[in-house]
């Protein structure tokens, strides 16, 4: 049974679970539309419609972690994209707090990614809704407890393949509670030089040559670190200097 972590409702956060249901991302911003006050979770056990980044459709099976967290005014509307990093840091804090060994195993892909064994096992999606002055935010979270998509074009993997046999209920508990304290951190955005330190701590490719597919071409380089928005680095094998606001990392290629 999905519940929130006590110290979360003592909080005043709020939950609501769901059997099925189209996205709780979409879920979350109908809320809002209607004068929800959050902060709220929306939970599924299956969904219908789930999605990720850029449309792409996101797999949703039971046993399986749906969440979405909807957050009034989190912080000025241009740090938004932020929140990716933020929330994958707090997913990383719950997966080490419910299956701690295999923490060596876990890493973060830019932009918003879980890695287990170098395979993709958890996601974020950021949805908003408002003016520069004041929005809202749903922040969706999707991670692979007990299975996979086995034609994905990353490769993929799920808790329970990779040793650690975690309940999407236990996992969802943990997260409740940190993600508060990594949206604490964050500060609105003026945290943010900690948190991006935090996840670069954590990174994948950090140093080694990686391939970036964006909207219409991919690039190749020396993965450097984050910008102080949280565009990725990249070191071009000519030498400049290319920093990347959007865009998907699709390998790994090692050193150079």
């Amino acid at each position: 049974m999905i519940e929130l972590d006590r110290r979360a409702s003592a909080a005043g956060v709020r939950l609501r679970a769901h059997d099925v249901i189209d996205s709780t991302n979409a879920e979350a911003l109908r809320l809002l539309r209607k004068g929800e006050p959050g902060p709220l979770w929306i939970t599924a056990e299956t969904q219908s419609a789930g999605r990720g980044r850029r449309g792409r459709k996101w797999i949703s099976v039971p046993g399986n972690l749906h969440a979405s967290l909807l957050l009034i005014d989190p912080g000025p509307v241009r740090q938004w994209p932020q929140l990716s990093f933020v929330a994958a840091l707090a997913v990383h804090d719950a997966v080490v707090e419910v299956a701690p060994d295999i923490r060596p195993m876990l890493e973060l892909k830019w932009p918003n990614d879980l890695l287990l064994s170098g395979a993709k096992f958890g996601g974020v999606l950021i949805e908003g809704e408002g003016s520069e002055e004041e929005g809202a935010v749903a922040i969706g979270i999707g991670v692979n407890c007990a299975a996979h998509p086995a034609d994905a074009a990353f490769p993929a993997t799920d808790l329970a393949a990779g040793g650690a046999s975690v309940s999407a209920a236990a996992l969802f508990a943990a997260l409740s509670i940190k993600m508060p304290g990594r949206l604490a951190q964050w500060n609105r955005g003026n945290g943010f030089a900690t948190i991006r330190a935090d996840w670069l701590a954590r990174a994948a490719g950090l140093g080694e040559t990686i391939r970036i597919a964006l909207a219409d071409r991919e690039l190749t380089g020396r993965f450097e670190g984050l910008d102080d928005t949280g565009g990725l680095v990249l070191i071009a094998p000519e030498g400049g200097k290319v920093v990347v606001a959007a865009g998907d990392v699709i390998s790994f290629e090692g050193s150079r």
